[in-house]
């Protein structure tokens, strides 16, 4: 791991180099406060369609009964519950960087919506995975790693606990081919995911972040590139609404 420790960060809202602290605490504080209601704006907020994402994402992950899942970024759950729901594995191990929303997520648990699957919760740093070399057959993450300043260091490290012949499965918002839809969606980032994100939480800095994350990360092939750099081959991705978010899929 020595070599990945010269990776420079960068502000995730910008993209610019800065160090890691700026953005990670950033994340950390703005989940930590919309966590019990992190749910609500994502439904709201896409018109439902997040559902359809996740639905796509099962139908694209080559998940097993029998292997063992690691979600990075799991926030509340949602991802989890749809492998539980969708798949069926041996046992998923929930992990965020985010204590609040891991809570969240412990208490869809405790109602029951993970069915029959053992799922464990773990605060993790994607940056810094503290599982062991080729433990995991799959990992699947959503919305994570456009918040992540060391993306290089956080792809190559879910590389490494993967089993050979595993697979990253990873939901992110992206960048629509079409130029008119494009134009679209950036004038519905700058102007209307503040407002919902306002008005359901409370907290429209929050979300003003939120929306130059999603302009300032790279598209579908920047994306893939960056999985390619960590190691990852026979990368696959696939647009959902026009390109606002894509499912990749990659092979290690």
């Amino acid at each position: 791991m020595d070599e990945l420790t010269t990776t420079h960060t960068i502000d995730t809202a910008t993209g610019k180099e800065a160090p890691a602290e700026l953005s990670t605490e950033r994340v950390k504080t703005i989940f930590s406060s919309i966590a019990t209601k992190y749910e609500l704006f994502n439904a709201v907020s896409s018109f439902g369609a997040y559902r359809r994402w996740l639905d796509g994402m099962m139908r694209q992950a080559p998940i097993l009964p029998q292997h063992d899942v690691l979600d990075i970024a799991g926030g509340t759950g949602d991802v989890s519950r749809w492998v539980a729901r969708f798949k069926k594995p041996s046992h998923i191990q929930c992990t965020d960087l985010v204590p609040e929303m891991l809570e969240v997520a412990r208490m869809h648990a405790a109602h029951g919506d993970f069915g029959d699957v053992p799922v464990d919760f773990d605060v993790v740093d994607a940056q810094d995975i503290p599982y062991a070399d080729e433990s995991y057959d799959i990992v699947t993450m959503a919305y994570g790693i456009r918040n992540m300043p060391d993306r290089p260091r956080a792809l190559s490290e879910m590389h490494r606990v993967l089993k050979p012949g595993g697979s990253l499965v990873c939901l992110e918002f992206s960048t629509p081919p079409n130029p008119v839809w494009r134009t679209l969606y950036r004038f519905y980032l700058t102007h209307l995911i503040p407002f919902w994100g306002g008005l359901i939480t409370g907290d429209k800095s929050g979300f003003v972040y939120l929306a130059k994350s999603i302009r300032a990360f790279p598209d579908q092939q920047g994306l893939a590139a960056m999985m390619e750099e960590a190691g990852f081959r026979d990368i696959t991705w696939k647009n959902y609404t026009g390109g606002i978010a894509a499912v990749h899929v990659a092979r290690k």
